[in-house]
C-alpha cells in the first residue's frame, strides 16, 4: 500500500482488535476507523474472567479495558454484538446483513471455547465475559465441581473455585497439566500445585462420555467405567479460532489465518490479522499462533505501522502468565522449539518448594525460553538472553549471578 487508507476496518473488539485501533491513533492515523464485534459488551480484558471476576474480587467495570465513552475519544464507529459472516475484496458482511467497506481490515476475532460431544447446556466453558458471571453464579450455589482439561483456563477455574471453598475435581487426559504449552518434565511441577492445595487432580484418563447424574449437577463416565460427578461440571479445553465465516476466501485456515512477519494475510490483499486467530511467520519463515495476551499488543503494534507504511517496532518475545493457586507461572520465549531442559534456581525438580523454581529450555546449545513458578525477579533478568538466543555459557553467567 503506497498511500495511507482512509478507512482501517477491525473485525473483531477484543483485546487484538482494540490494542489495534489504540496504536492507530498512537501512531497518528487520523483517517476513519470502525470496529466490529460479535459481542454486545465493549472490550473488555480476558484474563480475569477465570480469576478475579469469577472469585468475585472484581465486578464488571473493573475488566472492561475500553467504554463506550472511551471508545468515542478514539473518534471510533462501533458495530458490537455483529457477527462477521464473509469477507469480500475490501468488504465485510455482518450477522445484521449490512455490509462495510474499507480499504484495510484487521482481523483479530479471536476464539471459541471447545466442547466435548454431548456436553449437557448446564455445563460450563469459559471464554467470554457472560460465561464468566453464568460460572461465578454457579460456584456460589456450589459445594462440588467437576473441571474436564487442567490446561492454563481449567487450571484457573480449579483455582478460583478451590478459593471459594468447593471441593474440586480435574481430570486431564495428558500426563500432566499444561504439558503442552510447558512441556512433560516442567508440568510435573505444575501438577503439584493441585496436589498440594487439595483439589483431586486425575491425570491419563479418558472420559467416555457425560451421564445422567443421581442427583442435579453432572456426571461423566471414564474408560473402565468409574463415573465422576459433581454439583457443577466445566470444560476447559481450550478454543479454536473463529473462522468459519472466511469459508469462501479460498485462504487455508485449518492452523488459523496465515500471515507474514507484519500480520498481512496471505492471498488477500489490504487484510491484517493479529491475536489468537492469527498464524504469523518467524524469522525462519515458519507459523506460528500465539494465543497470549502480550501477543496481541505486540502484533496490534506491528499491523498498525505495517498498515500506515511507519517504522515497524523493535521484535519482541513470547510472554505468558498464569495464576494458580497462590502462584504465578510464568513463561517467556517458545519452549515447543526446546529437546532438553535444565533447572536454573529452586528446588522443585528435586521435590521442593514450587515456588522459586525457574527452568530453562535449550534447543541444542541456545536458550529459547524460561519459565518461572513464582519466581518474577528472575524472569525478568532472563528476558533478554532468550531474545538473543543465548548459549550454555551465557546462561550459566547469567544463573550464577542470580544464585
Amino acid at each position: 500500500m503506497t498511500a495511507q487508507p482512509e478507512h482501517v476496518l477491525v473485525v473483531g473488539a477484543g483485546l487484538g482488535g482494540l490494542r489495534t485501533v489504540e496504536q492507530l491513533r498512537a501512531a497518528g492515523y487520523q483517517g476513519r476507523v470502525s470496529l466490529a464485534g460479535a459481542e454486545v459488551h465493549p472490550p473488555y480484558d480476558r484474563p480475569p474472567l477465570s480469576k478475579q471476576l469469577l472469585t468475585g474480587d472484581w465486578e464488571v467495570d473493573r475488566v472492561v479495558l475500553r467504554t463506550e465513552d472511551g471508545l468515542d475519544e478514539l473518534g471510533v464507529r462501533t458495530h458490537l454484538g455483529l457477527r462477521a459472516v464473509a469477507l469480500r475484496p475490501g468488504e465485510v458482511e455482518l450477522s445484521d446483513g449490512a455490509s462495510l467497506y474499507a480499504d484495510a481490515i484487521v482481523l483479530a476475532t479471536g476464539l471459541v471455547a471447545r466442547s466435548l460431544p454431548g456436553q449437557p447446556p448446564q455445563v460450563h466453558t469459559l471464554r467470554t465475559l457472560d460465561d464468566s458471571l453464568a460460572l461465578r453464579a454457579d460456584i456460589e450455589k456450589a459445594s462440588t465441581a467437576l473441571v474436564v482439561g487442567a490446561g492454563f483456563i481449567g487450571a484457573e477455574v480449579a483455582s478460583s473455585a478451590h478459593g471459594r471453598g468447593v471441593a474440586v475435581t480435574v481430570l486431564e487426559a495428558a500426563s500432566a497439566p499444561a504439558e503442552r504449552a510447558l512441556g512433560a518434565e516442567v508440568a510435573r511441577i505444575a501438577a503439584r500445585l493441585f496436589t498440594e492445595a487439595g483439589v483431586d487432580l486425575r491425570t491419563g484418563v479418558s472420559i467416555t462420555g457425560f451421564v445422567d447424574p443421581e442427583d442435579a449437577g453432572v456426571a461423566v463416565e471414564l474408560a473402565g467405567g468409574e463415573r465422576v460427578s459433581a454439583d457443577i461440571g466445566i470444560v476447559g479445553i481450550g478454543g479454536r479460532p473463529d473462522l468459519e465465516w472466511l469459508a469462501d476466501t479460498g485462504i487455508d485456515t485449518s492452523t488459523g489465518i496465515p500471515c507474514s512477519a507484519t500480520g498481512r494475510v496471505d492471498g488477500l490483499d489490504g487484510v491484517w490479522a493479529v491475536g489468537d486467530v492469527a498464524s504469523w511467520a518467524d524469522e525462519h519463515g515458519t507459523q506460528h499462533r500465539h494465543e497470549h495476551w502480550t501477543s496481541a499488543g505486540d502484533q496490534a503494534a506491528v499491523v498498525a505501522r505495517d498498515i500506515l507504511g511507519a517504522e515497524l517496532p523493535p521484535a519482541t518475545v513470547p510472554y505468558f502468565w498464569s495464576d494458580q493457586f497462590g502462584l504465578k507461572i510464568q513463561l517467556i520465549g517458545r519452549p515447543e522449539a526446546a529437546d532438553s531442559v535444565v533447572p536454573l534456581h529452586g528446588t522443585g525438580f528435586d521435590g521442593g518448594p514450587v515456588r522459586g523454581t525457574v527452568v530453562g529450555y535449550l534447543e541444542g546449545d541456545r536458550l529459547v525460553a524460561v519459565a518461572g513458578f513464582g519466581a518474577a525477579r528472575f524472569i525478568a533478568r532472563y528476558r533478554p538472553l532468550v531474545a538473543d538466543h543465548a548459549d550454555r555459557a551465557a546462561l550459566e553467567h547469567t544463573r550464577a549471578a542470580l544464585s
